[in-house]
């Protein structure tokens, strides 16, 4: 899948703002291409001082949830002193498979590293890869985030039981929207929660956006029934009045927003969580790895990190190294097994 502009529809199924993400730039320069060249070390400049010379690739558009943290993990990292400038670049495409192509071609490039998460796994599938996350260097997982059921303020649907009537009544006529490519967690989230509520997942019109900046408008607009993303994404919005989340699809509710009640609430047996991390190209330095890790280390014990996990909702899942390392395989595996019974990998 090539980047987009506008939004397509999966042939699996009947049917796939950046400003938000701008108010984060300052905290590292965002550019079409990175630029790093291979073999370049993270090394600091000496006599303890911060690592400098590095760079975070987005593997999707601006404004959507990796987008959000690679530019948080930036800031808090720059202003806490615990890096030089980090500069974070956008690779859109391919569900994350452009960047992680990337990630991946980049042999020993110890300055360079890939915000990524569940929907990176995912996609490795539905786009058939060449590249995998096997192929990379764990370095660290960051946070987990629930997911949110999203319309509208002018939603017909007030409800998350009026809107899966709807939904159940009709599968096609009720468009569904999610921030990731077919096999990204805003895919699996509908898709699996069609399943939990009597819909055959092949009958659900999935339109997949590339990330929450492309996916924001499109719910805003009335282009779509209802948006399925992390509800990180939707905060702002959501305090602006331009936007509803009907359910979360925690446990528990969110503090962040205690009046939405849990699918669980709402009678539907179903939750599903999102998380988000770090990976960088094979090959490096057990150096550069440490740095890297050390670096993240610091920002996760840092006062400024917690604020930030706070005001977003997220919810500290930190690993690193070859914890994150097993995650990412258990991740695989159950990913693999979820896209085999929806039909979308053989």
């Amino acid at each position: 899948m090539s980047t987009r502009n506008s939004p397509r529809k999966s042939a699996l199924f009947t049917a796939g703002i950046a400003v938000a993400a701008l108010a984060l730039t300052a905290c590292g320069a965002t550019a079409d291409d990175g630029g790093a060249g291979a073999g370049a070390g993270a090394t600091g400049g000496g006599n303890g001082a911060p690592p400098t010379g590095l760079q975070l690739m987005v593997p999707n558009a601006p404004g959507g949830g990796y987008d959000t943290t690679a530019r948080t993990v930036a800031q808090v990292t720059e202003a806490e002193g615990i890096t030089g400038t980090v500069q974070v670049f956008n690779l859109p495409g391919a569900g994350g498979t452009v960047g992680l192509q990337r990630i991946v071609n980049e042999k020993g490039n110890g300055k360079l590293a890939m915000q990524m998460g569940l929907g990176v796994v995912g996609a490795a599938y539905t786009q058939k890869s060449q590249a995998t996350l096997n192929d990379t260097t764990p370095i660290a997982k960051l946070i987990e985030e629930a997911g949110a059921i999203v319309v509208s303020k002018d939603s017909p649907y007030k409800d998350i039981t009026s809107l899966i009537d709807a939904w159940k009544k009709d599968p096609s006529k009720v468009n569904v929207g999610g921030g990731s490519s077919p096999g990204g967690p805003d895919h699996l989230l509908p898709m699996q929660l069609a399943k939990a509520v009597g819909i055959e997942p092949t009958k659900v019109s999935f339109i997949s956006y590339d990330g929450g900046g492309e996916l924001l408008p499109a719910i805003i607009g009335n282009k779509i029934a209802f948006g399925a993303s992390g509800f990180g994404e939707f905060l702002d919005q959501v305090k602006a009045g331009e936007v509803k989340v009907l359910a979360v699809t925690s446990d528990k509710r969110i503090d962040a927003l205690p009046d939405v009640p849990t699918l669980k609430e709402s009678g539907v047996d179903f939750t599903f969580t999102n998380w988000r991390g770090i990976v960088a190209p094979p090959e490096i330095s057990d150096a550069d790895k440490a740095v890297w890790i050390d670096a993240l280390t610091k920002m996760h014990g840092s006062d400024a990190w917690k604020a930030e996990m706070e005001k977003r909702g997220w919810t500290d899942a930190f690993v690193t190294g070859e914890e994150f390392g097993t995650f990412l395989k258990e991740q695989d595996t159950a990913v693999a097994d979820i896209l085999k019974n929806l039909g979308l990998v053989n």
